[in-house]
């Protein structure tokens, strides 16, 4: 009774194993396919880069603008290019990460186009900060890898203040009220001038 017992939860045990390994697999698949759904197809004619965006990819940069768009893709297409060739990775990583900073709109993708483009960059001048020969190439790369830095927190910045469209919003952390001082604690609405408080 007892090796009836042990089976059957052996048994149920490695069914619900491969239920999990087949749910794994499942969802692995899914998102390869949501990811492939995002991706470009890139193409040469004539020696003219021709590149095919899939409509979840559009709506994923904010826009359903396809020349919009495109003339997007294209600068980053550009941008990304290595001594004339493409670089197909670097553009797909280029477009993951405005995917992730999720516009809502064209400014906002063109904005995002930028910080990838930003981001890029200082990545490069990193690379040959570590093989710099002489002091002049240290300090041309280290400056120019220290403003483009200061520029992608200054638009991430920018991304914050313009989806907040200004908002502000003033914290008092501190107040000191000296002897015969007088301190309101609470909303104060300046609405009623010439009227004394109660």
């Amino acid at each position: 009774m007892r090796d009836k017992r042990k089976t059957r939860t052996k048994d149920l045990a490695r069914r619900h194993q491969s239920e999990a390994q087949e749910c794994a697999a499942s969802d692995l698949a899914q998102s390869n396919e949501s990811s492939s759904a995002l991706r470009l197809k890139i193409s040469e004619k004539k020696g003219v880069p021709q590149i095919d965006v899939p409509i979840p990819l559009l709506k994923a940069l904010g826009t359903t603008d396809p020349d919009f768009v495109d003339g997007i893709l294209r600068q980053l297409f550009t941008v990304g290019s290595r001594r004339g060739k493409a670089d197909v990775q670097g553009l797909h990583f280029m477009i993951s990460v405005m995917k992730g900073v999720k516009p809502r709109e064209q400014v906002e993708t063109m904005l995002a186009a930028q910080m990838a483009a930003v981001h890029t960059a200082p990545m490069t001048l990193a690379r040959q900060l570590a093989h710099v020969e002489n002091i002049p190439q240290q300090h041309s790369a280290e400056r120019a890898f220290n403003k483009l830095a200061r520029t992608f927190g200054a638009q991430v910045e920018a991304l914050k203040r313009y989806r907040s469209q200004g908002d502000q919003t003033v914290r008092v952390e501190h107040v000191t009220v000296n002897e015969g001082g007088q301190a309101i604690v609470g909303n104060v609405n300046h609405g009623g001038r010439g009227r004394k408080p109660r």
